[in-house]
């Protein structure tokens, strides 16, 4: 069978068009255009099938933001999120900094639309975010919370009390950094640092949280910092227990399932716990290569909204259909 579309003929088409502009532009109800038709409200629905599926009738969706409608609905519903953001596919192909500077882009533009002064907004570190960050130029008056240590070798724009420190004083909010690094020698080194009255004070602050944004990594190389901060042994050891993301630091297997690794204790970051208590997270991931860890995290119930690109949406859809989320 031929997979193109039949042409209705012109005196079909005319009457495909009047019962689809009585309908979209006119407003009429089904029951109202079977009446003034003589035909039943059944074949009304039928007629409008039609009409859309031989061209006749065409969507334009003008949105405020380059997003791909289609993609991102799918993906919501999939995955049963309130929000999904993706990127549309640029006409030729980007570089990885590009493509953050929009994903940060958009994002700024959507958390500058939902904050409220009522809010403790947290902050994960991430290159995305720090375009995000870049991107905000006003937000309501609220705390701003860091998330996760300093991760070390980055320079100073890019690290984590930076981020925290431009998002607070947008805002005009108080900000609690964590003036530590991200990862630790040993777990007596993080407890040691977890007492110190600054960073008490911040991890106090998780409880409250009520807005958070992170950045999803894969668990791979150049994929996560956290992963490129491990010797090699370490890396291969928490990937043969089936790790697949890494969200602030903490690890997700391909079901969405926390995992609790000697990593745990040695990284100054808010715990699996507590981000899966967060009203409202939103994700960052976007890149072919971090399609399986989007899927894994978004498995886990923590994400609210998703923030991706068309190159990790595709494969992501694929990834949901083959194995619907729970």
């Amino acid at each position: 069978m031929s997979g193109k579309k039949q042409d209705p003929g012109l005196v079909e088409s005319l009457r495909l068009a009047a019962v689809a502009r009585r309908f979209y532009d006119q407003g009429a109800s089904k029951l109202e255009i079977a009446d003034e038709f003589g035909i039943s409200r059944f074949k009304v629905a039928r007629m409008l099938d039609a009409a859309r599926e031989s061209g006749i009738v065409k969507f334009e969706y003008h949105l405020p933001a380059p997003v791909d409608l289609v993609l991102s609905e799918k993906i919501r519903t999939a995955y049963r999120l309130d929000r999904v953001l993706v990127l549309e596919r640029a006409p030729e192909p980007e570089s990885r900094e590009v493509a953050r500077r929009k994903i940060g882009t958009l994002a700024a533009r959507l958390l500058t639309e939902i904050i409220t002064p009522g809010d403790v907004l947290g902050l994960s570190w991430a290159r995305s975010v720090n375009a995000m960050t870049d991107a905000i130029k006003s937000l309501p008056r609220c705390p701003v919370v860091q998330l996760c240590g300093v991760q070390a070798g980055m320079d100073m724009r890019d690290r984590s009390v930076e981020t925290v420190s431009r998002v607070a004083s947008v805002s005009g909010g108080q900000a609690y950094p964590i003036f530590g690094p991200l990862v630790l020698p040993d777990r007596r080194t993080t407890e040691t640092l977890r007492r110190q009255p600054g960073i008490a004070e911040t991890f106090g602050q998780f409880k409250n949280l009520t807005k958070a944004v992170v950045s999803i990594g894969a668990w791979k190389p150049e994929e996560s910092t956290v992963y490129d901060a491990l010797d090699e042994a370490e890396r291969g050891a928490i990937a043969k227990r089936g790790a697949k993301a890494e969200v602030s630091a903490r690890l997700f297997d391909a079901d969405g399932t926390p995992m609790s690794t000697g990593l745990a204790h040695h990284v100054l970051a808010i715990s699996a716990e507590e981000l899966l208590a967060v009203p409202e997270v939103i994700a960052l991931g976007y890149t072919e290569p971090k399609a399986e860890a989007i899927d894994a995290v978004l498995r886990s119930g923590m994400v609210s909204t998703l923030i991706t690109d068309a190159a990790a949406a595709l494969p992501l859809l694929k990834l949901a259909e083959a194995r619907p989320p729970a």
